[in-house]
């Protein structure tokens, strides 16, 4: 359910805007994905595993609210985020 290390290092190379950018609003964005799509599939097998729902639902709140905050900052980078992760909005 929790991604791995090289997966996660993987996925802050790709989308930080340089070198030691760990905290960007689209490197946080692409991990708390990462983490929502793991989790997805866990449901598809374990369709009763109620607490971890909670923690998918905290997930995907804490992303609105970075994606919200992307918006109101920078509209180009917002789009350029969603389309790139494919999140649809």
């Amino acid at each position: 359910m929790s991604i791995s290390a090289e997966r996660k290092q993987a996925l802050i190379k790709e989308y930080a805007a340089k070198d030691g950018d760990t905290g960007s609003a689209e490197v946080q964005i692409a991990i708390q994905t990462e983490r929502i799509n793991n989790l997805t599939e866990h449901f598809k097998g374990h369709v009763k595993d109620i607490h971890s729902r909670r923690g998918l639902l905290m997930l995907v709140s804490k992303r609105r609210r970075l994606l919200d905050y992307l918006a109101g900052k920078d509209k180009a980078r917002y789009e350029a985020v969603i389309k790139r992760l494919g999140i649809r909005k």
